[in-house]
């Protein structure tokens, strides 16, 4: 996979080269503007955080298209020129921004704040647990592919995103000081909802009896999980690019639903959910979606839904999945 994005960044730096776009900013402040910051990021989480903490102060674009998967994206000329002009730069790290280090270490970033989540909260290493369905390790990793391989989605648990969220808003009041009280402000007010969120979910769990969730899906909500004493079993790992679990995997799923008598299997977004449906109609278990905020569809963005209201929706259904 490293050597996929090595390949892609250098074709794009290639072009960068070649159109002279690969330049730092100019910055109007030498001719008395007011700039408004450019925050720039991989994908929907930090966007919306930088969204509730900058408010209309800062410009922030997200890379990932509405409704694009997170571990298959490719960055074009435009994204590189997007990161190399901006003022602040979120993304998560680990594995799947092998393309962001690469990228980062051709340019002059001295004018840029960089923030990545995965180094914002204590990070966990991505494990497999009875039944999952292991991924096939590609070949040429050699010693490589001993290295621990850490659980990207980080902004699943809301204490998480409280401490991303702070180091967001610590970024911005150091950049930009006049509007310090200003992102201060908007930060306890967003850390407030995020703290409700982080109770309403507690509440769910201390009052259920049962601590189990099924995904006949990949499994990126580890760090959820943990918060909130959850086990889970899953067909695939959360970064797991695999999609058709073995037939040992559903049925290990299926005896599972049944002998636990779980009321509940989910799947995660822009997913088939063929294998949670199958699940669904071999134990009468319903099918549900877990919502991991990795990104939101384009009608979900036109609605307006942020991490707040669409972890108030995986609030709901688990409720339901507790029972």
């Amino acid at each position: 996979m490293r050597k996929i994005f090595a390949a892609i960044t250098l074709m794009v730096l290639f072009v960068l080269v070649i159109t002279g776009c690969g330049t730092n900013k100019e910055v109007s402040q030498d001719k008395g503007e007011q700039n408004t910051l450019s925050i720039v990021t991989t994908i929907f989480p930090p966007y919306d955080f930088a969204s509730q903490v900058a408010g209309d102060k800062a410009e922030i674009t997200m890379l990932l298209s509405p409704g694009a998967e997170s571990h298959s994206f490719e960055p074009t000329p435009q994204d590189i020129m997007k990161i190399q002009n901006c003022d602040m730069f979120i993304y998560v790290g680990g594995e799947g921004d092998a393309w962001v280090d690469d990228i980062l270490a051709s340019m002059d970033t001295s004018r840029m704040k960089i923030i990545k989540m995965i180094d914002c909260v204590p990070a966990v290493e991505e494990e497999l647990v009875e039944g999952m369905e292991p991924e096939e390790e590609e070949e040429g990793h050699g010693e490589e592919a001993e290295e621990p391989e850490y659980d990207e989605h980080v902004w699943t648990s809301p204490q998480n995103a409280i401490k991303i969220t702070e180091a967001i808003s610590d970024a911005l009041c150091e950049m930009d000081k006049a509007n310090e009280a200003y992102y201060q402000k908007n930060t306890s007010d967003y850390t407030e909802q995020l703290t409700a969120l982080d109770k309403e979910f507690k509440e769910i769990v201390d009052q259920s009896s049962r601590k189990v969730i099924v995904f006949g899906d990949r499994f990126p909500l580890r760090y959820f999980a943990d918060e909130y004493g959850l086990d889970y079993y899953a067909a695939f790992p959360g970064c797991s690019t695999e999609t058709e679990p073995s037939v040992s995997t559903i049925k290990f799923l299926v005896d599972k639903v049944n002998s636990e008598k779980i009321p509940v299997v989910f799947y995660i977004e822009f997913s088939n959910h063929k294998t949670a449906d199958s699940i669904s109609e071999a134990t009468g278990a319903k099918a549900l979606l877990f919502h991991s905020c990795h990104n939101v569809s384009q009608k979900d963005r036109d609605e307006g839904k942020n991490y707040v209201s669409i972890m108030k929706e995986n609030a709901a259904n688990l409720k339901e999945a507790l029972k």
